[in-house]
């Protein structure tokens, strides 16, 4: 296979699979790790990397992994990106304790079982236990994607995810550096000050980083186009540099600049934020792949039953033991840390830092037999795919079991609450649909609670109000105020909550829609309730007397028996189906009702024959109402 064939291939498959993931919501690091292994069954990286440097067995190598060190450098960042110091208020003690007691359980009893099973050597367990203290977001962000558990769960899983990364690369290099490679007696105090100088070097450069970004943004020095360049040029610079300085601090200085720069509320960073994730969706596939098709199955399956044993030994005794114990008088109910201990699959932070001191093994011991040290990253590879098969598969029962699980996103955030989006909002309530009304005007949200509605007054454009909304259970977002500027910019604020399909606005009035004055497509949602519905129509319709109407659909009963009743005395809206799901009825995607359906709908307030207009035309005297609420 031509080099540059490999090159292509495998951001396509990284892609692939993570579109059949998505499609499937089976876990998508897993089947980038299959989708890797089959390529390299065809063509191994590694040849093409000493063929590149000259025959140089060992070069290939010590090119590549400097580039997957940026790689996790930038998931690094991008993790630290999402990490908000409010959310330490539900889940700061429990983060805590799983990133101190629990880590340094689970490194002492995953060397011990690494000894007794595997047969490693002392020192190689230790540096092994090092090495799968760590989680990491690239495994733990799509899991709690697909599983959405409580928030309080998500935000504890999400900072040990991130936080734990460093943390046990720097167990890792601590052991290489004062276990392999010292031979001697262990100087307590040397690897304390090792430590130390780890953290400070990763915490001054980190912090220093974050004051002089959120500086140069705040202060406008750099442009628009250059912002989310600027951050990353800046991260990988100080990533390398604390690098130099202490080994593996760098993962701490990047993410140390994500939190400074997401955690102030005076600069704008969501086109920064973006640009890494796109980056990290990339880099996560390529990387995963890459390394992946490096793995030879004939050494993975030589560990045979003792690697398949070790794998279980972390899932069912390491990680309960650290849980329960770390978390032993805190916040979590039994129920929570529950779910948390059935939740630590292992990502590419373990698979990088593994590849990495196998290299280095290597070339300071050469071929030195020291029990463990050929198998390193061969283990870690099986506890990856193990951890992340098993998580993967197990994480959405469980939390259905322990009553934690988000299990449907089939509600609605409605933005605005004029009464006749109440009462829209009552009839899809009535029907079993979960719905939230936001409004700034308290009248309305008062009138909406006393209705049975879940209602908040506050601003949807604020986006710090955005992400304290009780969002279980909800996951589409209907934009129908008044206003088609207030929609827009609300649909853009909610793009990073809720999938861009799942986000609809309904225009005021059809001038709006199609005047040169309005709006122009790229800045609006999917456009609600069929071609030319608008908010002034249905409005003037509702103060005409018409109402919200849920029909079932039947053999008997059809969706034609059902226009010929009403014919256009009656304006269709949405369909739940016999699942309880809710499909609304939009300009690009029509509706079909079918029968087993219930069809809800505006209707007029008597029967009206066939070809009745009950709602009256654009630019009638009713189509521009004014607001029946009165306001506060």
């Amino acid at each position: 296979m031509d080099f540059l064939l490999y090159l292509a291939l495998v951001p396509a498959l990284g892609l692939a699979a993570q579109w059949i993931a998505w499609r499937t919501n089976l876990p998508g690091i897993l089947l980038l790790l299959v989708f890797g292994v089959i390529l390299g069954q065809f063509v191994q990286v590694d040849e093409y990397l000493t063929e590149l440097t000259g025959g140089n067995e060992k070069a290939g190598p010590s090119l590549l992994f400097p580039l997957v060190s940026l790689s996790v450098a930038i998931i690094m960042f991008e993790g630290g990106l999402s990490l908000k110091l409010q959310e330490l208020r539900e889940s700061g003690s429990a983060a805590l304790r799983l990133c101190t007691i629990g880590a340094a359980i689970t490194f002492g009893l995953a060397a011990v079982a690494a000894n007794l099973i595997l047969g490693f050597e002392w020192r190689m367990a230790f540096l092994l236990g090092g090495v799968l203290t760590v989680t990491g977001p690239t495994v733990i962000g799509p899991l709690l994607r697909q599983v959405r558990p409580s928030r309080r769960v998500a935000s504890t899983l999400k900072w040990e995810g991130i936080v734990i990364d460093p943390i046990g690369a720097i167990l890792a290099v601590l052991v290489f550096e004062h276990l392999m490679l010292n031979t001697q007696e262990l100087d307590f105090s040397g690897v304390l000050l090792s430590l130390l100088h780890i953290l400070l070097i990763g915490l001054v450069l980190g912090a220093a980083g974050g004051a002089m970004l959120g500086f140069a943004l705040r202060k406008f020095l750099i442009p628009d186009q250059l912002q989310g360049v600027a951050a990353l040029s800046v991260g990988l610079l100080l990533y390398a540099v604390s690098n130099h300085f202490a080994h593996e601090s760098g993962l701490i200085t990047v993410t140390i600049i994500g939190l400074w720069l997401t955690n102030q509320r005076s600069i704008e960073i969501e086109h920064i934020i973006e640009f890494k994730e796109n980056l990290r969706t990339l880099l996560i596939g390529c990387l995963f792949i890459v390394l992946g098709s490096r793995v030879n199955l004939d050494d993975i399956f030589a560990i045979g039953f003792p690697g398949v044993l070790f794998v279980m030994v972390l899932i069912l005794i390491v990680r309960p033991i650290s849980v329960y114990t770390s978390l032993l008088g805190s916040p979590l109910n039994i129920r929570e840390q529950t779910f948390i201990a059935g939740l630590a699959p292992r990502g590419i932070v373990a698979a990088a830092v593994s590849s990495v001191f196998a290299l280095e093994m290597e070339s300071h011991f050469g071929h030195v037999d020291l029990p463990g040290s050929d198998q390193l990253a061969n283990v870690t590879f099986l506890v990856i795919v193990g951890t992340v098969a098993i998580y993967g598969l197990s994480a959405t029962p469980l939390a259905k079991l322990l009553g934690l699980a988000d299990t449907s996103t089939n509600g609605v955030l409605i933005a605005g609450a004029d009464i006749w989006v109440r009462d829209f909002a009552k009839e899809l309530t009535k029907s079993g649909i979960n719905v939230l009304l936001v409004d700034t005007n308290y009248n309305k949200i008062s009138k909406a609670r006393v209705d049975g509605i879940n209602a908040v007054c506050a601003n949807i454009l604020n986006k710090h109000v955005i992400e304290e909304l009780p969002l279980t259970g909800i996951g589409r977002l209907l934009a129908m105020t008044p206003n088609d500027e207030v929609n827009s910019l609300a649909v853009r604020e909610c793009t990073h909550l809720f999938e861009r399909s799942q986000v609809y606005q309904l225009t005021f009035t059809r001038e709006n829609s199609h005047h040169r004055r309005g709006l122009t497509k790229n800045l609006m949602g999917r456009e609600l309730f069929g071609k030319g519905s608008t908010f002034s129509e249905l409005r003037a319709m509702h103060v005409a007397g018409a109402r919200f109407k849920t029909t079932p659909l039947t053999n008997e009963f059809s969706y034609d028996d059902f226009k010929k009743k009403y014919g256009n005395g009656a304006q269709v809206l949405a369909t739940i189906d016999k699942d309880g799901v809710l499909v609304l009825d939009t300009d690009d995607k029509p509706l079909q009702p079918l029968p087993g359906q219930q069809l809800i709908a505006m209707v007029s307030a008597t029967a009206v024959p066939e070809n009745h207009v009950a709602r009256p035309p654009s630019g009638s005297p009713n189509s521009n109402l004014p607001n029946t609420d009165s306001t506060v």
